[in-house]
């Protein structure tokens, strides 16, 4: 159900006295090379604290929106630069993103930072919601807040207050779901991997290719790559209905149908002079048919995931440079980053579009839903109104 989001300025959230609170919790994992399935995941009554139930240093929260990313995806890209002289002042004229997933659900979460769920453990990762109680002084009543990767699947929660982040009303009041896209990790990751790694600059005349790039990431990515300059951004995506969207609302130059047409031939067509800048969010096949039609660039650097010997042999024979990205590892720049985000939001220069599912309890829908590309822009679950 994709809708648009306006909130009123008043606060009329929280549950009602003697209203039940609901958790989501992993059931059971889908394994390393399965595909995730609402059997994985379990709604449960549970008690709603109270704000007589608080300690010095917590904060009682109302959950107001969930963010669900694919595989609970590690915000880390693997970028790949290369250098091309004469074209770009900077001397580099391109770059090649790979968001790593790694899943929270099993065992090995594929990430030193992210610690894996245990079966019956609510389920945690990225949301927003609204302070209804505290016992904090750096916290208030009605302030919005986030925090880092474990945000519970829940309606309502106590946390002590140094786990949450606050957020300037300002920026999230009218739309507070954005602090899970542009105005968050998804729109970091996108900004701070063009412009870290990709080296884009409207001097390099760069064609910039963009894998899932209907997705929250990638449609993020394009917009911005147009802004700062890419002459031509093509999109790979898997329907008619979000080419459609890349093209008419979005301002990329030419959108492919992986499912219904042939990504070879048509990059081909698109991008007459090769790729310069490839930002993937899917690896695989199509990451492969891509990099063939890589220019040839000047080193090579070893990257983590298996690729086939064909792709290898494409890299080693054009000198391709890959370096792993992380977004994590530039905390320095969120500031600037998210003040930039925000003056594009406020230009015009980016759309974010949501697919939102209501309620908590389709958490593990919305999650599953939007791992078979069941969502155009990002995926959100609706908990509470303002």
């Amino acid at each position: 159900m994709l809708k648009s989001n306006s909130v009123s300025s008043q606060l009329h959230v929280g549950s009602m006295p003697g209203e039940m609170n609901k958790r989501v919790y992993l059931k059971s994992r889908p394994g390393v090379n399965g595909e995730p399935t609402e059997d994985n995941f379990c709604v449960e009554d549970c008690e709603t604290p109270s704000p007589d139930q608080l300690h010095d240093g917590e904060a009682l929260v109302q959950t107001l929106y969930l963010s669900v990313d694919p595989a609970f995806v590690c915000m880390s890209c693997t970028l790949q630069t290369f250098k091309k002289p004469m074209l770009s002042p900077s001397g580099y004229n391109g770059v090649y993103c790979h968001s790593q997933t790694r899943c929270c659900l099993n065992e090995d979460s594929g990430a030193e930072y992210l610690t894996p769920l245990q079966i019956g453990d609510t389920v945690h990762w990225l949301g927003i919601g609204v302070v209804t109680a505290s016992k904090d002084k750096g916290l208030d009543h009605g302030d919005f807040v986030t925090s880092n990767f474990d945000w519970p699947w829940t309606k309502v929660f106590v946390k002590a207050a140094n786990r949450l982040k606050k957020l300037p009303k300002e920026s999230v009041q009218e739309r507070p779901s954005l602090a899970l896209s542009a105005l968050g990790v998804t729109g970091l990751t996108a900004y701070l991997g063009i412009k870290v790694k990709g080296h884009v600059s409207p001097a390099a005349n760069q064609t910039m290719v963009i894998s899932a790039a209907a997705g929250s990431t990638g449609s993020l990515a394009g917009q911005i790559a147009r802004a700062e300059g890419c002459k031509c951004v093509v999109g790979i995506c898997g329907s008619e209905e979000k080419c459609a969207y890349l093209t008419s609302q979005l301002g990329f130059d030419a959108a492919i149908n992986y499912k219904a047409e042939d990504v070879s031939s048509r990059l081909k067509e698109t991008c007459p002079d090769g790729i310069d800048v490839y930002f993937d969010n899917v690896g695989g096949d199509i990451s492969d048919k891509v990099i063939q039609q890589i220019a040839v660039y000047n080193k090579d650097v070893p990257y983590p995931p298996p690729i086939p010997t064909s792709t290898q042999q494409t890299l080693a024979e054009r000198n391709i440079t890959r370096d792993r990205f992380l977004v994590l590892n530039y905390a320095d720049q969120f500031d600037e980053a998210l003040q930039t985000l925000a003056g594009m939001l406020h230009q015009g220069k980016l759309q974010v579009r949501e697919t939102v599912m209501e309620g908590v309890e389709n958490a593990g829908k919305a999650f599953v839903s939007m791992m078979k590309g069941g969502n155009i822009g990002k995926q959100v679950v609706k908990v509470a109104d303002m």
